[in-house]
Parts: structure tokens; C-alpha cells; sequence
């Protein structure tokens, strides 16, 4: 077994703290890795204070991982020690349903396995993620990193970025399509630079018109503001493709109105209460889709990571020692995050 440090939440009332725990020793096709730096996502916040009511307590947080290979099992052959990798959110699945075989592992039939919150194929134990100082995961579930700086700012790629990237992959968004990107918060501003990369005309909705300049800066065309009555209806029925990354509820309505004849609007925000339904007449007069997406396969993932890479796109962060972890999980309450914060893993050393 392994001695692991990290942080963890005992119950949904009570604030993260340090915790000592073990790991299992690598097995044959296992990596294990030292972390570096971990990702805050809202869904960490979400577990840790079990608004989904499927907490598995203690809960160590943390899916977006970037660290440095310590040790290889004897049947690893696509990673060494010294490789800069990443994991993301999840660690296995079941690798013999039709969604495994087609690179899906995110609609694994069996359901994966979380990185952390999740039980391991074959047992009752609770996996714990990133919010420490290593991990041990089977060589499939782990990404080769090829960026060769600023690898702090990477680590969101491992869930905001894929979150973003697959329904703009899957929906086939490229040059002469315009884009809308509802939000601009952790996932949207990723939604916003990938959806340019792309080569789409993008287009930020966001409530708060202060998000402009920012919006643009980080690669939109175009900003409507959805409290605008004018805006709003000068934008209907203009937009081939909307990447909603809002995660709280919301009346879907007037962004389905923004949508062309069989335009698409994908749901990735993962809100605790669900939204209000929308019109059936949104969508039948114009044959509209209403859809959803969960993060990406492995191979989705990896693609994503390499196209980021060539690109040069990373996510913009603020970083923060471990013991700062509460009080970030406040100001991302109340969006003061620009737009996402980062654990420097190195601060653990410091408990």
C-alpha cells in the first residue's frame, strides 16, 4: 500500500480537511503518479457537499490531474517514470459494452468508475481523487500531457476542456457555422476558445454584461447580453449550434429561440436542481434539438489534449495552496474566479 496525503470532506456540512490514506500498491498494468497540480470543478463542490444526495463519505475531490509518473507496472507499455500525464475523470470502466468498444467509456453501460466517489469494478471501496499528492490508476485511463509549459493551467482541460470539446466534436461545429456559448465561467470560456479554434463564429450569452470585453479577449465575435429584451430578439433564430454551460436552473425558452431550423442546442451544465421544461413548440416548429453530453471518452480526451496542445489553449486560472480550498469553493459560489482555480499540489507539504 501506498501513503497517500490529501483532503477530504467527512460529511456535506463539514469544511475539507487533511486526510492520511493508502493506496494500492501498482499492479501490473498500473501507473502511479505523482500530482502536480488538480483542477476545482463544480462537480467537486457538488460531491463534497452531496447536493447530488450520492456522496461516499470521506470524499476526496479532484478529476482534473496533471502530474509526473512515478512508477510503472510490469505489462505497462505506453507510459515511463518521468512522463508528464494527466487523468481526468474517470479511472475505469467496464471495457466489454458496446460504448466501451466504440471509445465511449463515459456511457459505459455498467457505469464507469469515477475518479473519485465511485466504487472499483470488483469492490465495495470508495475511490479518491486528485485533492493529493499521488494516485494509481491502469495505464488506459491515464493521458500523455504534450504541453510543455504552463501545465497548472492544463489541468482544467481534464474536465471543463473535454466537457466543452466532445459536443462541439460530436456536433460537428467548424468554419461557417455560428456558435453560441451560454456562460462564461469555468466551461464556458473553454467552450469560447475551442469553438474558435475550430474555426466557428462565436458568440458569448451571458447575463452579465461586465463579461464583454473578456468574452472577446478570450475569442467571441460577438456578445449578447440574454437580459436584453432587443438583443435577444434581433439574435432569433441565428444560431446553427448553442453550447449551454450554465449549472444552475434556467428557463430554456428564449435560447432555444435563438436557434436556425434543425439547430442544436447540448446541455453540459450539471445543475442540483433541474431546469423548467421547455415548449414543445421551440422545438417542433423548427425541428430543434434539445441534447446532452457527459465529458468524453479516452480517446475523445486524449484528441482534445493534442488539439490544445497544437493550438496553444489552456485554461485561464488562479492558483491556490490546498489549505485556500474552502474559501475557493465560496468565491466560486459567487463566480469570483477567473476562471478557474488550480491546486498547486506542492502546497500539501506545508500540513
Amino acid at each position: 500500500m501506498i501513503k497517500t496525503r490529501g483532503y477530504a470532506a467527512h460529511s456535506g456540512d463539514q469544511p475539507l480537511q487533511p486526510f492520511h490514506f493508502e493506496r494500492r500498491a501498482p499492479g501490473a498494468g498500473d501507473v502511479q503518479i505523482d500530482i502536480l497540480y488538480c483542477g476545482v470543478c463544480h462537480s467537486d463542490l457538488h460531491t463534497v457537499r452531496n447536493e447530488w444526495n450520492n456522496t461516499l463519505y470521506p470524499s476526496v475531490p479532484g478529476h482534473e490531474i496533471v502530474g509526473r509518473v512515478s512508477a510503472v507496472g510490469d505489462q505497462v507499455d505506453r507510459l515511463k517514470v518521468g512522463d508528464i500525464v494527466g487523468v481526468g475523470c474517470m479511472v475505469d470502466s467496464c471495457q466489454q459494452c458496446s460504448s466501451c468498444a466504440e471509445g465511449l467509456e463515459q456511457y459505459c453501460d455498467n457505469g464507469f468508475v469515477g475518479t473519485y466517489n465511485g466504487h472499483a469494478f470488483g469492490g465495495s471501496e470508495n475511490t479518491y481523487g486528485g485533492y493529493s499528492d499521488n494516485i494509481v490508476v491502469r495505464q488506459e485511463f491515464v493521458l500523455h500531457i504534450r504541453h510543455t509549459d504552463n501545465l497548472a493551467a492544463v489541468a482544467p482541460l481534464l474536465c471543463a476542456g473535454i466537457t466543452t470539446y466532445s459536443p462541439l466534436r460530436h456536433w460537428s461545429v467548424g468554419p461557417g457555422q455560428k456558435v453560441g456559448v451560454v456562460g462564461l465561467g469555468g466551461l464556458g470560456h473553454m467552450g469560447v476558445k475551442l469553438a474558435r479554434a475550430m474555426g466557428a463564429h462565436v458568440v458569448l450569452i451571458t447575463t452579465s454584461p461586465d463579461k464583454r470585453d473578456d468574452a472577446l479577449r478570450l475569442g467571441a465575435q460577438e456578445v449578447i447580453v440574454s437580459r436584453d429584451e432587443d438583443q435577444m430578439a434581433a439574435a432569433a433564430g441565428t444560431l446553427d449550434f448553442i453550447l449551454n454551460t450554465v449549472a444552475a436552473p434556467h428557463d430554456l425558452n428564449a435560447l432555444l429561440s435563438l436557434l436556425k431550423r434543425d439547430g442544436t442546442m447540448t446541455l453540459v451544465g450539471a445543475p442540483a436542481e433541474p431546469h423548467p421544461s421547455p415548449e414543445v413548440f421551440q422545438l417542433i416548429f423548427k425541428r430543434r434539438k434539445l441534447a446532452g453530453s457527459l465529458i468524453g471518452g479516452i480517446a475523445e480526451t486524449q484528441e482534445m489534449l493534442d488539439f490544445c496542445a497544437e493550438h496553444d489553449i489552456v485554461s485561464d486560472i488562479e492558483m491556490i495552496p490546498i489549505q485556500e480550498i474552502n474559501e475557493a469553493y465560496e468565491r466560486m459560489l459567487k463566480g469570483d474566479v477567473r476562471y478557474r482555480f488550480v491546486i498547486d499540489m506542492a502546497s500539501l507539504k506545508d500540513d
